[in-house]
């Protein structure tokens, strides 16, 4: 039934031939999430991407494993660098924020053509952007990592590392793009394949160009960060030949009914930008706090960097499976299936808060076996395992947290996540560390607590506003 809506809304459009069609649509008939098993279609959508998010997760530890045997130089460096980059990257979430909630809506109304259209002007979207804040990243890196405590040898591995990462920005911000449009057009299994492939590159050029194997030279951390661009730009490719040769539900082609229009773009950067201003108060919220984190020295911020990495691997697995979630409450609201968007929307908190209980009593537990596969120093360890454990108590919080903002992303409202984050960093965190370390002399385990103590706290409240369910009124 899914499959006959979805023919008969394109032969309806007299601006589109039989051949244009035929074009468009793969012959099979693409699944329809809008009906069936709610909880089948959390994990048909959600589980791909969170394969495919846990993944590049595995990759950044294992891509922090081959710094950690440079030195714990290189770690402090990416760590610091960290926050830079997370500003950097709310220009993407401008775009791609935006594009969940257009792509899915549109194809859940059975418009292909309009769908298109969407992908194509999200992916021209995010090289503008791409271009513009690479090129201020490449400019005013040296500064920015002074300011934000980076000296000597660690400023200058930072400098380095962040401005290659800055030159092929682009292939960055477009592949995720392309992740959206496949989740997007309920391709959620060849998004995951797509990401898998570009984490397996990576982490097989990383040894290669860092340490000079074979033919390759031997680039340091200037390796690393040249792996990841030349990886993105595969993937990107990769992905532009599925959508063009017809291997997704919906196919671009070079010259489509309906024209790029910076009108229909503006819409989803409407739909981005309060998104985007919730990233960047919560990532400039980390500029504020590293120089508060690098006084405590070089190896309390190393072992904050990988406490970052496994921790940020339970967090993909929510991004994973929130961004899944994301694209099928806007296929629920596209088709007008309003009341099993909620029932939706309620079991994936179910589920998202099992994963991260589940994933922090397993940090919790391992803490110390994870710290001595990075680490030799007792110092670094115990910091680490500290650190560890303290941000595992807010991980049921933090599943709760993504879910609905991604429930919000769904429905193309982001106002109320923008809110919540900005409480988050400027109103909760920042001041708890400011006061507990710097009035009150505490040391870093003052830090730790203030940042899971912030989480939990604007997780309720955020809970408490979901519940009145204003989000399932929403139009775009």
């Amino acid at each position: 039934m899914g499959h006959s809506r979805f023919q008969r809304s394109m032969n309806d459009d007299p601006n589109i031939s039989r051949n244009d069609t035929a074009k468009t649509v793969k012959a099979k008939t693409p699944r329809d999430h809008t009906e069936g098993s709610i909880i089948r279609s959390i994990l048909a959508m959600g589980l791909p991407s969170m394969i495919g998010f846990g993944m590049g997760n595995i990759y950044d530890l294992i891509d922090m494993y081959w710094l950690s045997r440079l030195g714990p130089e290189p770690v402090a460096a990416i760590t610091i660098l960290g926050p830079m980059l997370w500003v950097i990257s709310s220009a993407n979430t401008i775009v791609g924020t935006g594009s969940v909630a257009i792509i899915s809506r549109r194809y859940g109304e059975k418009k292909p053509i309009e769908t298109e259209q969407a992908i194509k002007e999200t992916i021209l979207l995010k090289w503008i952007a791409a271009l513009f804040f690479g090129f201020l990243g490449y400019i005013f890196a040296p500064v920015i990592l002074k300011l934000l405590g980076a000296r000597d040898q660690v400023l200058d591995i930072g400098v380095t590392y962040g401005r290659i990462i800055f030159v092929g920005l682009g292939f960055n911000f477009a592949t995720y793009s392309i992740f959206t449009a496949l989740r997007g057009v309920a391709n959620p299994v060849r998004a995951m394949i797509l990401m898998i492939s570009l984490n397996v590159l990576n982490m097989g050029l990383d040894p290669l160009l860092i340490f000079g194997v074979w033919i390759f030279p031997k680039m340091g951390v200037s390796g690393a960060a040249l792996a990841s661009v030349i990886s993105y730009a595969v993937a990107f490719i990769t992905g532009l030949i599925i959508f063009y040769t017809g291997g997704a539900n919906v196919r671009l082609r070079i010259r489509s009914g309906l024209p790029i229009r910076w009108v229909t773009m503006a819409r989803i950067l409407k739909i981005g930008v309060p998104a985007a201003i919730g990233d960047m108060s919560f990532s400039s919220a980390r500029l504020v706090i590293m120089p508060m984190i690098a006084v405590f020295g070089t190896g309390v911020v190393a072992a904050y960097g990988i406490s970052q990495r496994v921790s940020a691997l339970g967090i993909m697995l929510l991004v994973g499976i929130g961004l899944g979630l994301s694209a099928l409450i806007g296929h629920n609201m596209g088709a007008d299936k309003i009341e099993r968007a909620r029932q939706t929307a309620r079991q994936a908190l179910l589920l998202t808060t099992g994963i991260m209980t589940g994933m922090g009593l397993i940090v919790f537990v391992f803490a110390g076996a994870v710290m001595n596969i990075f680490f030799s120093e007792p110092d670094i360890i115990a910091n680490g395992i500290a650190v560890l454990r303290i941000l595992a108590v807010g991980f049921p919080f933090l599943g709760i947290f993504f879910t609905i903002s991604n429930v919000y992303t769904g429905v193309g409202e982001n106002r109320p996540p923008m809110v919540v984050n900005i409480i988050h960093a400027w109103a909760l965190e920042v001041p708890a560390i400011y006061i507990t370390t710097q009035i009150l002399g505490f040391n870093q385990i003052a830090v730790w607590w203030s940042i899971t103590g912030a989480t939990i706290v604007s997780m309720l409240a955020f809970y408490w506003y979901f519940r009145k369910g204003t989000w399932l009124h929403v139009k775009v």
